[in-house]
């Protein structure tokens, strides 16, 4: 048996309404008999993202027998927003049930404290299972097959359809497109992220020319009717000198397939040049691969062969003179890597992989989804550091691809976000995707969940600086191109969620100061004392073990935000158990908490068992108090 929670009765499930079952509301009563998993997801985070793929297999395997339901728990405003909500879910293709909970009251009735987190209830009503994080799709199908087959003879489980009803189709040319690129001849390329293909556009942005891509799901090489994408996002053309060399146009960051793929404009054959079609998970073993640099276990310095290499969830790629090689805003692990198609060679050279917004040098800078990406004239590396809500730069040495240090302009961290411009010290932004360099030198923002452009300008001596608005209105914005008008230069807008592009003038544009105010990210406080204990508490799944074979099999990170909210059991460690000291003085915050434990197959038999890393970040809000709990527990499960 699976190692299983004690048996407790389900909490109902209660929210402000449901999405793909048809206009009814679900019961617990109604979905009695049916193995059920509790999805607790927000549509920002690139694990929850991962979740949903993992369940597509899941769901279609155990049809039958299977209910996954996605409780959608908010962590930004526009999260909360339910037609954002309801374009999220046919955005990312979830084909469950859906309840909508804005004001987390079903998230506090199961004690969630991470996106994403998994509840498993049996067919009879009862909690067997709680994990956090993602990477758990094979110790669900064990615990699915293992409850089946003691609730069938029982007739405790029933089989057939579950509630979810599709919705209708909806039909157009572009569907949430993610990023465009203006092409030679002046037609537009578009990430039809939506139709899982690349539509190519006249100059009127409107025009269907061609499409690159079947338009089904999948990663398949070839001509433009054969091949296929999984959300494609990010666009860049290969530079003029390198084309004869690698033999493709534009590199695509095909986003779901973990996957680099070039594109021959002449004929429209894609073809896969980097990535092996499976994610790479932070810490595991089977990530390293003969011949690569690195430590398996810190996540630092990966490089080798690109089609060896594994990635995860690259979200755009743009071109660096200075490193003489493509970067790739990899939102999957908060990371950026290099790639150079011409040796040709992938690397690792910027964050730890541990998700948050630290600036410095590259090897030790912390991401945060970094999902938009633009170079400067100067060799600057602009990038949207989507879950910090910030706008950050790298200023790269010219040499080799990874030298340099990153700097924050905008953003204050993972959970305080807004609408406000001002000095860039004090602006705020909500979860931005894109960015682009104006010709003035300035710097445009897809401020996407403010459903805004804005602008950066430097200060004069090339510190500080302010923030404006310079359009609003628009439908999460999520790509930026800046194109040559008749009366100067334009920003042609990537309108996802309205399924469209949409052009700015910047000539003569009135840009305007909005005062939005500033939000925190809501979710249920823990009062703790002034001394804590800190346990992880981790159980290898069924049939597995620690796996110390490379040496120690777990760690732990521990940060506070305010960093003095923390007096003492801040840092890195390898003991999933740590003595906190927080500072009454402060009296409340946010503690950072990251934990890997590696496990490996346990049967004397297998000469090579395989490797798993079990992984979880936990932002958990605290209020320091002097009746407040003073241990805090967090489960990882195998």
């Amino acid at each position: 048996m699976t190692g299983r929670l004690p048996r407790v009765r389900a909490s109902e499930l209660v929210g402000r309404g449901w999405l793909n079952t048809g206009g009814r509301d679900v019961s617990l009563a109604d979905l009695r008999g049916k193995v059920v998993v509790l999805d607790f997801w927000t549509f920002c985070c690139i694990n929850c993202l991962h979740v949903l793929d993992e369940m597509r297999e899941l769901e279609a395997e155990f049809s039958d027998v299977l209910v996954v339901v996605g409780v959608h728990s908010p962590k930004f405003v526009h999260e909360a927003d339910p037609v954002a909500l309801a374009s999220a879910v046919e955005r990312y293709e979830v084909h469950h049930p859906v309840l909508d909970d804005p004001d987390l009251v079903t998230w506090r009735a199961y004690t969630a404290r991470a996106w994403p987190t998994l509840v498993v209830i049996d067919p009879e009503g009862y909690v067997v299972a709680q994990m956090a994080g993602e990477g758990h799709r094979h110790n669900l199908e064990v615990l699915v097959r293992e409850l089946v087959a003691e609730h069938d003879p029982k007739g405790t489980l029933h089989r057939g359809g579950g509630p979810y009803v599709p919705p209708a189709p909806t039909p157009g040319t572009l569907r949430f497109p993610a990023k465009a690129v203006a092409l030679p001849d002046g037609n537009l390329l578009v990430a039809d992220a939506g139709h899982h293909s690349l539509a190519e556009l006249a100059p009127d942005g409107q025009t269907l020319v061609r499409r690159i891509g079947s338009g089904e799901r999948g990663l398949v090489d070839g001509g433009p009717d054969d091949a296929r994408f999984s959300e494609p996002n990010g666009l860049c053309l290969v530079p003029d000198e390198l084309r004869p060399w690698v033999g493709y146009d534009v590199l695509v960051a095909d986003t779901v397939n973990h996957a680099l793929r070039g594109v021959r404009l002449a004929d429209g054959h894609v073809s896969t040049v980097a990535g092996t079609g499976e994610q790479f998970m932070v810490g595991a073993a089977d990530n390293v691969l003969p011949g690569w640099g690195g430590d398996d276990r810190s996540g630092r310095a990966y490089a080798g062969a690109p089609l060896a290499v594994r990635l995860s969830s690259p979200w755009d790629v743009t071109w660096s003179a200075a490193w003489g090689a493509f970067v790739v805003a990899m939102a999957g692990n908060h990371t950026l890597w290099a790639f150079d198609p011409k040796e040709p060679s992938l690397r690792h050279v910027a964050g730890t992989m541990n998700e948050g917004l630290l600036d410095g040098p590259l090897a030790d800078a912390w991401f945060a989804q970094p999902s938009g990406l633009a170079v400067d004239d100067e060799g600057g590396i602009w990038l949207a550091d989507s879950e910090t809500s910030a706008l950050r730069v790298v200023e790269p040495v010219h040499g080799s691809a990874g030298d340099g240090s990153v700097r924050t302009v905008v953003g204050a961290g993972l959970f305080e976000f807004g609408h406000r411009d001002g000095a860039a010290d004090e602006a705020r932004l909500q979860h931005p995707l894109g960015v682009a360099v104006l010709p003035d030198g300035s710097v445009a923002v897809a401020d996407t969940y403010n459903g805004a452009v804005r602008r950066f300008v430097a200060g004069t001596d090339g510190a500080g600086g302010a923030v404006t608005t310079i359009a609003t209105g628009l439908a999460e914005p999520s790509g930026l191109v800046v194109l040559d008008g008749a009366d100067g230069p334009v920003l042609l807008v990537v309108e996802s969620a309205a399924h469209r592009l949409t052009r700015v003038p910047l000539a003569g544009v009135v840009a305007r100061a909005v005062d939005g105010g500033v939000h925190r990210t809501q979710r249920p406080v823990t009062d703790l004392g002034e001394r804590v204990r800190l346990d992880v508490v981790f159980t290898p799944a069924a049939g597995q073990k620690y796996d110390d074979r490379y040496g120690p099999s777990t760690r732990l990170q521990v940060s506070a935000t305010p960093p003095g909210l923390l007096l003492a059991g801040a840092g890195d460690d390898v003991a999933f158990e740590r003595e906190l000291v927080l500072d009454p003085a402060v009296g409340e915050g946010v503690l950072h908490v990251t934990a890997h434990a590696a496990s490996c197959d346990d049967d004397p038999a297998v000469e090579y068992p395989a490797c798993h890393l079990n992984a979880q970040d936990w932002g958990v809000p605290v209020r320091v108090t002097a009746t407040g709990e003073t241990t805090l527990t967090l489960p990882l499960h195998g």
